[in-house]
């Protein structure tokens, strides 16, 4: 089969090791079957993506020998597109308006004291689920800041549960299990989409059929699935692949400075030797 791939960083901070072995991963799939490797830009933080971090990634990749195909692909630059999915979510009762806070949302979890934990944490208890049209459309008027999430009990009773699976590299097909999760938050009113709806529409319109990401990112797939199953997407095959961490066992993040591709550059080191920090030859 002729893999497509693709790399898809926030230009947020610099690459570190961590992104060098996921990016060299699928790159080294895509090619070795004749296929595409991709780059997007998953900018649709506005306020944290920043262009110099943007013109890092292409220096380092290039810097590193991954070369990528076109074109190049900004999150940020289809967000009409990702108004339209949620349009369509929302014709079928798939979606709702959150206006809680944060703190209004923890107060209430504290007050229940048995509210349960998903893979992102504290389950959002559904304060805003049943809340009137009116109440809603008066809340709009008001211009206060809402999100929109998905309604996980209306989201699975629209699919054949049993049949939701993935692919997992090295697994089989694993069986999804969405509802730990609860009502995630698909867009907000000043960000109009988010990771779970944008990467799965992404990866779709690119026609990629070989997701390569970190093990971090496994249970999110779950979520990925069920999108996919509700916007009648195809499935790509996955492969989440263990996390690079510093001496002390701890995960790379962007604030590592020292493990940045930027600065090992910097120290005099050479991309072979960078690529073989994370066993890629």
């Amino acid at each position: 089969m002729v893999t497509i791939s693709r790399f898809a960083p926030s230009p947020t901070g610099f690459l570190h090791l961590g992104h060098v072995y996921s990016a060299s991963l699928a790159w080294q799939a895509a090619r070795e079957s004749g296929g595409k490797f991709l780059l997007r830009l998953e900018d649709i933080d506005q306020t944290r993506c920043r262009p110099e971090f943007e013109e890092a990634i292409y220096e380092d990749l290039r810097w590193l020998g991954l070369d990528w195909d076109p074109p190049l692909r900004r999150q940020s630059d289809h967000f009409d597109d990702y108004a339209a999915l949620l349009e369509k979510l929302n014709d079928r009762d798939l979606i709702y308006p959150c206006f809680c806070t944060r703190k209004e949302i923890s107060a209430e979890i504290n007050r229940s004291n048995s509210a349960p934990h998903g893979p992102e944490g504290p389950v959002y208890p559904g304060i805003c689920r049943d809340m009137t049209e009116s109440e809603r459309q008066a809340r709009f008027a008001r211009g206060e800041a809402y999100a929109l999430r998905l309604n996980m009990v209306n989201a699975i009773a629209a699919v054949e549960l049993s049949k939701l699976q993935f692919q997992e590299v090295g697994k089989g097909y694993i069986q999804c299990d969405p509802a730990p999760f609860g009502d995630i938050v698909l867009a907000r009113k000043e960000t109009p989409t988010s990771y779970h709806l944008a990467v799965t529409f992404d990866d779709a319109i690119q026609g990629v059929n070989h997701v390569v990401r970190g093990q971090d990112l496994f249970a999110s797939t779950h979520i990925h699935r069920l999108l996919q199953a509700l916007l009648d997407l195809p499935t790509p095959t996955y492969f989440h692949h263990g996390l690079i961490s510093d001496a002390k066992g701890r995960r790379l993040s962007k604030r590592d400075k020292d493990a940045t591709i930027k600065s090992l550059r910097d120290y005099g080191y050479q991309p072979e030797e960078v690529r073989k920090m994370v066993d890629y030859g």
